[in-house]
């Protein structure tokens, strides 16, 4: 069978929908004067996740449902609609340029959040990842693909979706659905928008030959418009075209409008900041992440009872060959790429092992630093452990058993896994860079260096161990950092505050 047919097969099981509220599947209600936000992602955690974005999208819809109407909308990857459990077909979205026409899909999660998915088949029906294969090399029609997931949410926006919800605002993330404001300024509508950059190094980046394709304007390949570099970039029309610009940190928001960190796009950032319409925002994290609780974990534990976490030290240890040891555990649990600083941790290895350390990996990404991980993990047997790829239960464990997590990015948005670590009494060494500065409170929380450099991490490590050697500071501290508050509700708030403003301005 056809995953087409699949499709429309599933959405026959759906239920009807209720005429009155315009609510599917057995929902709630809404009642109308809460803002209805449309929350357009390439990430999904509940089907589909390779990185932060996909958290995100999962926890702050459900965070904000109390204040704001809040649906989802993601592509029809093979992943999401094997995943549906029940789906009802609820429009057809015209084609553009070379975009595909495509049907708009309703389902719900288990806990009732209205998710829309894209059934287009020829575009997300394929084998591999949501950005690329199981090579990684990046799909070749990726401008196609995400086109329509940001040409899907204008036309939603415009009413040509779903006749019976049509959002007041569009919450767009990264490149992947950002030209949706465009598409909407194109057609002359004025629907409000924000955008948050999640990670402004992916600007969705393009030839020009490709306009007519994804039926852009050529009046719109211009410095304000889609135009960067004599390349199209989806990332830098979003953000000429949005509403307003939040992105994942308050300390990131100020980076990205310099030339250092502003990936040639800072210029436009500081006029958007100069106007009030950059805000920055910290991610929180969910709810799972607590020692007491978590099912992967080997032993629960707690502030105040630090057995269970020592119960899971030497399950690490045993998982990832390491021989049994007094000494500080390390650990590393991050995308293998060069923005991540692992060229430098890996430099500081041999002063870790040398001062009595152990150092776990989990990860995957550029083959080099995969291979010099490796490498360095069988020139040190018993001391250095390292997994490639990434595993949920691997991952949360080596959190809760390590005493301290190593993050030397060259830049950070935001981070999760600090937060995470934290949560575990696991202390974070970082560089003073983006929301890693925002979460870590230097000698605290954790500990930061602000010199990107080999000589500025290996100080941190020194600290470190220092710490290390010293139970009642060491105690001191993971209490304070597993105290920190990382919940929602405060970027729900701001978020909540900033659809308000955007809908008062429209």
């Amino acid at each position: 069978m056809g995953e087409r047919r699949k499709a429309h097969d599933l959405a026959r099981r759906g239920r009807p929908t209720n005429s009155v509220s315009g609510a599917t599947l057995g929902a709630d209600p809404v009642p109308r004067s809460r803002p209805k936000i449309l929350f357009v992602t390439s990430e999904f955690a509940d089907y589909v996740k390779v990185g932060g974005l996909g958290e995100v999208s999962a926890a702050l819809p459900r965070t904000l449902r109390n204040k704001c109407d809040m649906r989802v909308l993601l592509p029809g990857y093979r992943d999401v609609v094997s995943q549906l459990q029940a789906v009802e077909i609820v429009g057809h979205l015209p084609s553009c340029g070379d975009i595909p026409a495509c049907d708009l899909a309703r389902s719900t999660t288990g806990d009732h959040l209205a998710v829309y998915v894209l059934l287009c088949p020829q575009l997300f029906e394929r084998d591999g990842g949501p950005y690329g294969d199981a090579t990684g090399t990046d799909w070749s029609d990726n401008d196609l693909r995400f086109a329509r997931l940001g040409l899907a949410a204008a036309q939603i926006a415009s009413g040509t979706g779903d006749p019976n919800w049509i959002p007041d605002l569009l919450h767009l993330n990264d490149w992947t659905s950002a030209l949706a404001p465009a598409y909407l300024a194109w057609s002359g509508r004025s629907i409000p928008s924000v955008l948050t950059i999640h990670n402004l190094a992916h600007r969705g980046l393009f030839a020009r030959h490709r306009l007519d394709r994804l039926g852009i304007p050529h009046a719109a390949f211009d410095i304000n418009g889609v135009e960067f570099c004599g390349d199209i970039s989806f990332l830098k029309a979003g953000i000429f075209y949005a509403s307003h610009i939040t992105t994942v940190s308050s300390t990131y928001a100020q980076e990205i409008v310099t030339p250092e960190h502003g990936c040639g796009l800072h210029g436009l950032l500081r006029g958007k900041f100069d106007q009030g319409r950059l805000t920055g925002i910290i991610n929180g994290i969910d709810e799972s992440w607590d020692p007491l609780i978590d099912p992967h974990l080997a032993q629960p534990f707690s502030s105040d009872d630090w057995k269970g976490k020592d119960v899971n030290a030497k399950a690490l240890r045993r998982t990832f060959g390491l021989a049994v040891s007094r000494g500080p555990l390390f650990a590393i649990v991050s995308r293998l790429v060069h923005q991540k600083g692992l060229d430098i941790a890996i430099e500081a290895i041999e002063t870790i092992v040398r001062q009595g350390g152990q150092i776990v990996v989990t990860g995957k990404g550029e083959s080099e630093l995969e291979q010099s991980l490796c490498r360095v993990a069988r020139q040190h047997p018993g001391k250095v452990g390292i997994k490639i790829g990434y595993e949920e239960t691997t991952a949360r464990r080596m959190l809760a058993g390590s005493d301290f997590l190593l993050m030397p990015s060259r830049f950070e948005p935001c981070g999760l896994t600090q937060m995470y670590a934290q949560r575990f009494g696991s202390l974070p060494v970082a560089h003073r860079t983006g929301g890693l500065a925002d979460t870590i409170q230097d000698g605290v929380t954790g500990l930061l260096f602000r010199e990107l450099s080999l000589g500025g991490l290996l100080g941190a490590i020194y600290r470190s161990l220092d710490i290390y050697h010293s139970p009642p500071r060491l105690r001191t501290m993971r209490k304070a950092a597993m105290a920190r508050p990382t919940g929602w509700n405060d970027a729900a708030a701001n978020y909540a505050s900033i659809y308000d403003s955007t809908l008062t301005a429209a």
